[in-house]
């Protein structure tokens, strides 16, 4: 027995010696790779501004030709040039870490054995890969919950292999600082280490310690819908932007700048507009669903986000009936009868004459409405018509003016030179004077008499239908859905991948339009039904897809695993929840503080000492959040006389770290490296409370109180 151990640990310190090898190689190989990129990089700098300084100076009088030289030359160069700078961005990021895990694996050509990093690099002289992209397929045998058999996707299709071991790493500063046999899993040591970082750094890490059930999803089929329900902390927004630079890596030439990312506030986008450039990947439209919306409307006052929860926070009745409503089915179906309503009453169909001749009946303008253009949207079939009227009336025209002109040329051939000087010039006022007749005749039928062809405003119709009040968040889909209809609106860039986070928060309008606008047949839909503020008796849209979006193949997934906050957090934040509880990674940390205080001063002094003392540990993202924006507002003004905090109170505010207070919806998708929770919530805001606590990575406090003063 004995002598087996050590023989284990004389084979691991070999092959720990030999990693180190392995280490100083690619290092060497990267140093030179990045020698080697500047020095082409210097090369292009010097190329462009000598060929700029060249043309401009040839063609400084010939615009056409310095527009030739920008669009071709130029162009090349300069894309060149960044691929080059991206080169080194890279290699510079893999300097300090190359690679995080090792595979060796058997196939039908033999042992192999492949380093997994960020990033691939390629050697020099062999064009052997050195690293291999954590993207690529042949890395999900790195991901694999196993060794033995174990099947990956390639290019070439389905590919078996025997994985033999696998090794995962920890370097840091170049230096090799730790090996583990990943036998089972990503080690638990390095997942510990990760997740016991603090949020920031811990964002840009998370690639090595994908577990086996977040890789599968992000190695999905790029077809389809993947639609994922995890609880907080589960990964979801990291499964969501890493498999975006997964689906990027893999189709580059279909997907780039062609990938849209929706998110639930600004905030958040902020939050996580850094993890797809430190994975490589540019160029991808991050944005929320209201400035989706609005990029396309001209819509008046839409209510500010804030002023929105704060209002549905309130608990008004009416307020809270009327957003129900709009996520509602019903509403629905109360949309598409207004449609139908308006595709039989909107145009009172009737013929058309120029003068007293009948140029188009009704009965064909009723044809080409119900027969001919039935499958256009109903204003571009109105559109259309009015295009064929006035090519009609058009024709009648002409047809009058020259038959006037010719009556007046006829007359005048008829006419004496003398009868010609005597009443000349009365033919001519005659002549222009029919002809003016006749179009003034055009522009009164354009006017009056082809008035009920006018397409009505499509917000004045939903304002009309939705009673003149003020327009809410909820009302932006609807109002995108008749432009859809009747307009037959689409987003104006192709879309080739979809990303929607918190999507439990939207309704079935909502992703109804989004497809409709885009015909995008890709998504990754990522949401926690416990995470739905506004409270509703109906099953959320998101699990009713397969209703709203039927060509489109679905395939759901669910994740009650939270690697997010301590045991102690998950334990105090699930008794919020009354379905299946979250799972906590076994990680333990401090136990939650809940206090009830009594008084704002207590209150503040609490919060402040913790501040204090969270900083001494050396807490990087301190949050306190509050309900709503009345006690944050409140909060703010009794502690920031005595520190420095961020108050975030509008959604274009930008945070990155240090200590904040922020209302309760400002917070969704984001954490902390530790929490103070201010509870002032009703009896049945238990989604409030959950939220709010599972924003905490490490540490959390509560203190419940009736009011802030």
């Amino acid at each position: 027995m004995y002598r087996d151990d050590l023989k284990k640990e004389l084979e691991k310190e070999v092959e720990l010696n030999l990693e180190k090898e392995k280490l100083e190689e690619v290092l060497k190989e990267i140093e030179v790779q990045v020698l080697e990129c500047i020095e082409t990089r210097k090369k292009v700098i010097d190329y462009i501004l000598k060929l700029r300084k060249k043309n401009l100076e040839q063609y400084e009088d010939d615009e056409d030709k310095v527009v030739e030289y920008f669009n071709h030359e130029m162009y090349e160069k300069e894309e060149q040039y960044r691929l080059v700078n991206k080169s080194i961005k890279e290699l510079t990021i893999l300097s300090n870490s190359p690679y995080f895990g090792k595979v060796r694996f058997q196939d039908e050509y033999g042992e192999e054995e492949i380093h997994i990093g960020r990033f691939g690099v390629t050697g020099r002289k062999s064009y052997e890969p050195i690293v291999t992209d954590w993207r690529s397929p042949v890395s999900a045998l790195f991901y694999a919950g196993k060794l033995g058999t174990v099947k990956y996707t390639s290019p070439m299709g389905e590919v078996e292999t025997e994985v033999l071991s696998k090794r995962q790493f920890i370097i840091k500063k170049s230096n090799l600082v730790g090996m583990f046999d990943s036998s089972i899993d990503v080690k638990d040591e390095i997942l510990q280490m990760v997740l016991s970082k603090n949020a920031g750094e811990k964002l840009k890490d998370i690639v090595m310690t994908i577990q086996k059930e977040q890789d599968n999803l992000i190695r999905q089929p790029r077809t389809g819908a993947i639609v994922v329900n995890g609880v907080a902390g589960s990964g979801k927004t990291t499964i969501a932007l890493h498999r975006v630079a997964y689906l990027l890596y893999n189709y580059r030439k279909v997907l780039q700048g062609k990938v849209l990312i929706l998110g639930p506030n600004s905030i958040f986008i902020d939050y996580i507009s850094l993890v797809l450039p430190s994975l490589g990947e540019e160029k991808v439209t991050q944005i929320t669903f209201r400035e989706f919306a609005e990029n396309m409307l001209n819509v008046p006052h839409i209510m500010d986000f804030k002023d929105y929860m704060e209002k549905a926070l309130s608990h008004q009745k009416d307020f809270s009936e009327e957003i129900r409503y709009k996520g509602s089915l019903q509403y629905v179906q109360d949309m598409d009868n207004l449609i139908g309503r308006l595709e039989k009453d909107c145009f009172k169909i009737e013929d058309v004459f120029f003068y007293d001749k009948l140029i188009i009946s009704g009965e064909d303008i009723d044809k080409m409405f119900n027969y001919y253009f039935k499958d256009m949207p109903l204003f571009k079939r109105s559109a259309r018509i009015k295009r064929v009227i006035y090519s009609k009336v058009r024709d009648e025209r002409n047809r009058l003016i020259i038959s006037i002109q010719k009556e007046y040329e006829n007359k005048v051939k008829s006419l004496t030179e003398s009868e010609l000087n005597d009443c000349g010039n009365e033919l001519e006022y005659k002549r222009r004077n029919d002809i003016r007749d006749v179009i003034k005749e055009v522009i009164n039928i354009k006017k009056n008499k082809l008035i009920w062809l006018k397409n009505p405003d499509v917000i004045t119709l939903y304002n009309d239908f939705n009673g003149n009040k003020l327009l809410i968040y909820d009302d932006l889909a609807p109002i995108l859905y008749l432009k859809i209809k009747l307009e037959g609106l689409r987003y104006r860039n192709e879309i080739r991948h979809i990303v929607i986070d918190e999507a439990q928060d939207y309704s079935l309008l909502q992703f109804r339009v989004i497809y409709e606008l885009t015909k995008c047949k890709s998504f990754t839909i990522v949401g926690d039904t416990n995470q739905k503020i506004i409270f509703s008796k109906e099953t959320p849209a998101v699990e009713k897809l397969e209703n709203i979006l039927p060509d489109l193949e679905i395939k759901r997934f669910s994740l009650n695993k939270s690697y997010r906050s301590t045991n102690e957090i998950i334990d105090y934040a699930n008794k919020y929840l009354e379905g299946d509880k979250t799972v906590p990674l076994v990680r333990s940390g401090k136990k939650v503080v809940e206090k009830r205080v009594d008084n704002s001063e207590e209150l503040v002094d609490k919060i402040l000492d913790n501040v204090v003392k969270l900083k001494e540990r050396g807490y990087e993202s301190i949050a306190i959040i509050c309900r709503d924006l009345k006690d944050t507002e409140a909060i703010g003004n009794l502690i920031k006389t005595r520190i420095h905090i961020n108050v975030l109170d509008r959604e274009d505010m930008i945070y990155s770290s240090g200590e904040v207070i922020l209302p309760s919806y400002f917070a969704k998708g984001l954490e902390f490296d530790a929490v103070i929770m201010i509870d002032t919530c009703e009896k049945n805001e238990n989604t409030l409370k959950y939220i709010m606590a599972t924003r905490a990575l490490h540490e959390l406090y509560v203190y419940k109180t009736s009011s802030i003063n």
